[in-house]
Protein backbone atom coordinates (compact mmCIF):
# COMPACT_ATOMS: atom_id res chain seq x y z
CA UNK A 1 0.00 0.00 0.00
CA UNK A 2 1.30 3.46 -0.89
CA UNK A 3 0.86 5.63 2.21
CA UNK A 4 1.22 8.85 0.19
CA UNK A 5 -1.98 8.22 -1.71
CA UNK A 6 -4.20 7.83 1.33
CA UNK A 7 -2.55 10.21 3.81
CA UNK A 8 -3.76 13.82 3.62
CA UNK A 9 -1.63 16.65 5.01
CA UNK A 10 -4.78 18.22 6.46
CA UNK A 11 -8.40 17.13 6.62
CA UNK A 12 -11.81 18.45 7.64
CA UNK A 13 -15.03 16.42 7.72
CA UNK A 14 -18.41 17.85 8.68
CA UNK A 15 -21.98 16.56 8.47
CA UNK A 16 -24.64 19.13 7.67
CA UNK A 17 -28.41 19.11 7.37
CA UNK A 18 -29.63 18.33 3.86
CA UNK A 19 -31.27 21.75 3.53
CA UNK A 20 -30.45 24.95 1.64
CA UNK A 21 -29.04 26.32 4.90
CA UNK A 22 -26.76 23.29 5.18
CA UNK A 23 -25.51 23.90 1.63
CA UNK A 24 -24.73 27.55 2.46
CA UNK A 25 -22.93 26.49 5.62
CA UNK A 26 -20.83 24.01 3.62
CA UNK A 27 -19.55 26.79 1.39
CA UNK A 28 -18.74 29.04 4.36
CA UNK A 29 -17.06 26.18 6.21
CA UNK A 30 -14.78 25.46 3.24
CA UNK A 31 -13.90 29.15 2.88
CA UNK A 32 -13.03 29.44 6.57
CA UNK A 33 -11.03 26.21 6.69
CA UNK A 34 -8.97 27.12 3.63
CA UNK A 35 -8.23 30.54 5.17
CA UNK A 36 -7.10 28.74 8.32
CA UNK A 37 -4.80 26.56 6.20
CA UNK A 38 -3.24 29.65 4.60
CA UNK A 39 -5.41 30.19 1.52
CA UNK A 40 -7.14 33.56 2.15
CA UNK A 41 -10.81 34.16 1.36
CA UNK A 42 -9.91 36.37 -1.59
CA UNK A 43 -7.47 33.90 -3.18
CA UNK A 44 -8.31 32.14 -6.44
CA UNK A 45 -8.08 28.71 -4.79
CA UNK A 46 -10.46 29.65 -1.97
CA UNK A 47 -12.95 31.26 -4.33
CA UNK A 48 -12.92 28.30 -6.75
CA UNK A 49 -13.24 25.82 -3.87
CA UNK A 50 -16.24 27.79 -2.60
CA UNK A 51 -17.89 27.60 -6.02
CA UNK A 52 -17.28 23.86 -6.31
CA UNK A 53 -18.56 23.25 -2.79
CA UNK A 54 -21.66 25.33 -3.48
CA UNK A 55 -22.48 23.30 -6.60
CA UNK A 56 -21.81 19.91 -5.02
CA UNK A 57 -23.68 20.76 -1.82
CA UNK A 58 -26.65 22.19 -3.75
CA UNK A 59 -26.83 18.96 -5.75
CA UNK A 60 -26.65 16.86 -2.58
CA UNK A 61 -29.47 18.86 -1.01
CA UNK A 62 -31.62 19.03 -4.14
CA UNK A 63 -31.10 15.60 -5.71
CA UNK A 64 -29.40 13.45 -3.07
CA UNK A 65 -31.61 14.19 -0.12
CA UNK A 66 -33.15 11.31 1.80
CA UNK A 67 -35.61 12.00 4.63
CA UNK A 68 -33.86 12.20 7.98
CA UNK A 69 -30.36 11.94 6.46
CA UNK A 70 -27.59 14.56 6.44
CA UNK A 71 -24.94 15.15 3.83
CA UNK A 72 -21.21 15.30 4.50
CA UNK A 73 -18.48 17.63 3.30
CA UNK A 74 -14.87 16.49 3.41
CA UNK A 75 -11.92 18.67 2.55
CA UNK A 76 -8.45 17.17 2.03
CA UNK A 77 -5.09 18.78 1.37
CA UNK A 78 -3.08 16.11 -0.43
CA UNK A 79 0.54 17.22 -0.09
CA UNK A 80 2.04 14.44 -2.20
CA UNK A 81 0.56 15.88 -5.40
CA UNK A 82 -0.31 19.44 -4.26
CA UNK A 83 -4.05 18.90 -4.56
CA UNK A 84 -7.14 20.09 -2.75
CA UNK A 85 -9.90 17.47 -2.82
CA UNK A 86 -13.51 18.40 -2.02
CA UNK A 87 -15.92 15.54 -1.37
CA UNK A 88 -19.67 15.82 -0.82
CA UNK A 89 -21.51 12.65 0.18
CA UNK A 90 -25.27 12.18 0.19
CA UNK A 91 -27.61 9.35 1.08
CA UNK A 92 -29.09 8.58 -2.36
CA UNK A 93 -27.56 6.29 -4.92
CA UNK A 94 -30.69 5.69 -6.97
CA UNK A 95 -30.49 8.95 -8.93
CA UNK A 96 -27.71 9.10 -11.55
CA UNK A 97 -25.85 12.33 -12.21
CA UNK A 98 -27.29 14.32 -15.08
CA UNK A 99 -26.02 17.05 -17.37
CA UNK A 100 -28.32 19.70 -18.82
CA UNK A 101 -29.87 18.62 -22.13
CA UNK A 102 -32.16 21.58 -22.78
CA UNK A 103 -30.36 24.90 -23.33
CA UNK A 104 -33.50 26.77 -22.23
CA UNK A 105 -33.81 24.87 -18.93
CA UNK A 106 -33.55 26.94 -15.75
CA UNK A 107 -31.33 24.45 -13.92
CA UNK A 108 -29.11 21.48 -14.52
CA UNK A 109 -25.80 23.22 -15.14
CA UNK A 110 -24.14 22.43 -11.81
CA UNK A 111 -22.03 19.55 -13.10
CA UNK A 112 -21.01 21.60 -16.14
CA UNK A 113 -19.67 24.23 -13.73
CA UNK A 114 -17.89 21.51 -11.73
CA UNK A 115 -16.29 20.05 -14.87
CA UNK A 116 -15.05 23.51 -15.92
CA UNK A 117 -13.62 24.50 -12.53
CA UNK A 118 -12.09 21.24 -11.32
CA UNK A 119 -8.87 19.66 -12.57
CA UNK A 120 -10.56 16.27 -12.07
CA UNK A 121 -13.89 15.16 -10.66
CA UNK A 122 -15.90 11.99 -10.30
CA UNK A 123 -18.31 9.87 -8.31
CA UNK A 124 -17.61 7.09 -5.83
CA UNK A 125 -20.15 4.61 -4.52
CA UNK A 126 -20.62 4.15 -0.78
CA UNK A 127 -22.50 1.62 1.32
CA UNK A 128 -25.29 4.21 1.54
CA UNK A 129 -25.43 6.88 -1.13
CA UNK A 130 -22.59 8.32 -3.17
CA UNK A 131 -19.70 10.76 -2.95
CA UNK A 132 -19.12 13.33 -5.65
CA UNK A 133 -15.59 14.72 -5.52
CA UNK A 134 -13.60 17.43 -7.25
CA UNK A 135 -9.90 18.26 -7.18
CA UNK A 136 -8.03 21.54 -7.57
CA UNK A 137 -4.29 22.14 -7.87
CA UNK A 138 -2.80 24.01 -4.92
Amino acid sequence: MNAEISTPAAELTQRLSATPRGARLARRLVAHQLATWGYPHDSDLNYTAQQLTAELAANAVTHGRAPGRDFEVRLLLLAHDSTLRIEVSDARDDRPLRFVRDAAAEGGRGLVVVSLLARRWGVAERDVGKTVWAELPL
